[in-house]
C-alpha cells in the first residue's frame, strides 16, 4: 500500500514527535501529550497505530512508540 504525500507527511511529523519524546520501545512508550501532537496528528494517530503499516504501536494503556 503505498502514501499520498499528505499522509506521508503526518506519518513522518508523528513518528519524528514520538521518537523526540523518547518512545523508541515499549518500555519507553510516550502519551500524546508527551510527544506534543497536535489535533491534526492525534486525528491522524489512530490511522497509522492501527493496521496501517504498523510501525507506530500503541500499548494498552494509550502509550505510544516506534
Amino acid at each position: 500500500m503505498s502514501l499520498s504525500g499528505f499522509q506521508f507527511i503526518m506519518r513522518h511529523r508523528i513518528i519524528s514527535k514520538i521518537e523526540r519524546a523518547g518512545g523508541t520501545s515499549k518500555d519507553k512508550a510516550v502519551s500524546i501529550e508527551e510527544a506534543e501532537l497536535d489535533l491534526q496528528e492525534r486525528q491522524w494517530l489512530n490511522y497509522f497505530a492501527g493496521v496501517f503499516l504498523g510501525e507506530i504501536k500503541k500499548t494498552d494503556d494509550e502509550k505510544y512508540y516506534i
